[in-house]
């Protein structure tokens, strides 16, 4: 499956998840032991989708380097914010970020494909690598979650 099936597949998830009512907590992070309820993984769905294609956007352009960290004050601040608000807004924040990674992953070509970036904590990454951490394979990772709370 090509990352933009995987982009639509996950799409479809989130879709179906935005109209349930998940309660709990999510499985502890196996580095932090840090457990989200279902608001903070929306808030965090809605922030990293913009975040992480500008980030692919500069690692396009030839930056050498690229990212954040999970400790990072701006990432922490955007989920706590947004902990509280409507699942609808942040459905729709989500859509929006798709469509712009679906989009820019279509106008690729054979040597932005090529391109590596070095990230901080995870060392030098190819554009398939960025797709799994930080784009298509982060989306999924927090559908599990939610999924996971869908009792």
């Amino acid at each position: 499956m090509n990352w933009l099936d995987r982009l639509d597949a996950v799409q479809a998830r989130l879709e179906s998840l935005a109209t349930r009512d998940l309660s709990g907590l999510t499985a502890p992070d196996e580095a932090t032991g840090e457990q989200w309820d279902a608001g903070q993984v929306w808030a965090h769905l809605a922030e990293f989708g913009n975040y992480w294609l500008g980030e692919l956007d500069k690692v396009l352009a030839g930056a050498a380097s690229f990212g954040r960290v999970k400790s990072d004050a701006a990432r922490i601040a955007a989920i706590e914010a947004g902990r509280k608000l409507p699942v609808a807004t942040h459905i729709e924040i989500v859509r929006r970020s798709m469509d712009a990674l679906r989009t820019r992953l279509e106008s690729m070509t054979d040597d932005d494909w090529a391109r590596v970036s070095h990230h901080s904590t995870l060392g030098d990454l190819t554009i398939d690598d960025q797709m799994q951490h930080f784009h298509v394979g982060h989306y999924e990772e927090h559908a599990d979650q939610l999924e996971s709370l869908d009792r």
